[in-house]
């Protein structure tokens, strides 16, 4: 079924710094709500040198800085909410598009359909959570600092444990509103180092939260039994868009668009 406009732009980015991945993100939807004529867009992207994201508007104190610092590790606050990522061996995709009439969940599950389809193509056969939790009660734990801690609806599991963790905005403004959602589809286990780069002391609750990570979890390395081929798992993904949606993705040079300045 075609959702959208027939041609989308795809941006493949390679490995960047996470600054300069929330700036790009930022900087397509802040532009697509200024230009009426400006496609849709697809950008599939990793970071060097990892880096911990944190929602909106989730306290930087929730991240301890030096610990991150020291490890060569950078941290970045993201355009979308959720929690807080590790962002390691992952391939990331964003998705900007003009909302419509659209809900939140509406927009969460289009996505999902393309990218398990994606993933399907990839030889993983990944379904959707249709559950919701309730995140006001569990935004109040410490075991909920991890966005990979707990699965929204619509969000991407493998027999019951997390693949792909999204986050979406709405960003008013201009001609038009417009969804920007980007989400990391877990490659390998490093994410699940992130309970050593957050704000706690005590080992015990760095490794409670390490296991919890490693039970609700799971990556594309672990269900294949080898390391996943990032370039072809690109591949499969544009496909799975392309195919679910009824568009053409159109190769795009990533200089066609520019990072937001305050967020590089």
């Amino acid at each position: 079924m075609t959702l959208a406009a027939p041609s989308w732009h795809f941006v493949d980015s390679g490995a960047r710094s996470g600054a300069y991945n929330m700036a790009y993100d930022m900087g397509l939807a802040l532009r697509m709500g200024d230009d009426p004529a400006m496609p849709s867009v697809l950008r599939l992207y990793q970071w060097h040198p990892w880096a911990v994201s944190i929602g909106h508007h989730q306290a930087m104190g929730d991240v301890h800085t030096p610990r991150c610092s020291e490890a060569g590790i950078d941290v970045v606050r993201r355009p979308t909410g959720g929690r807080a990522i590790l962002h390691a061996e992952e391939l990331t995709y964003c998705v900007v598009m003009p909302a419509g009439r659209r809900s939140v969940l509406d927009v969460y599950n289009q996505i999902s359909n393309a990218l398990v389809r994606g993933l399907g193509f990839f030889g993983v056969q990944a379904v959707l959570q249709k559950s919701q939790p309730d995140f006001r009660a569990e935004y109040r734990r410490v075991a909920s600092i991890p966005c990979f801690a707990s699965s929204a609806r619509y969000e991407i599991e493998w027999h019951g444990r997390k693949l792909v963790g999204s986050a979406q905005r709405r960003v008013s403004g201009g001609t038009r509103d417009v969804v920007l959602q980007h989400g990391s589809i877990l490659c390998g286990p490093a994410h699940r180092r992130l309970p050593q780069f957050l704000a706690l002391e005590d080992p015990e609750a760095i490794a409670g939260m390490t296991a919890v990570l490693g039970r609700h979890t799971v990556d594309l390395a672990d269900i294949l039994g080898r390391e996943a081929d990032v370039p072809a798992l690109a591949g499969c993904l544009r496909r799975g868009f392309e195919e679910e949606w009824g568009v053409t993705l159109s190769p795009t040079a990533e200089s066609v668009y520019e990072p937001l300045p305050a967020y590089a």
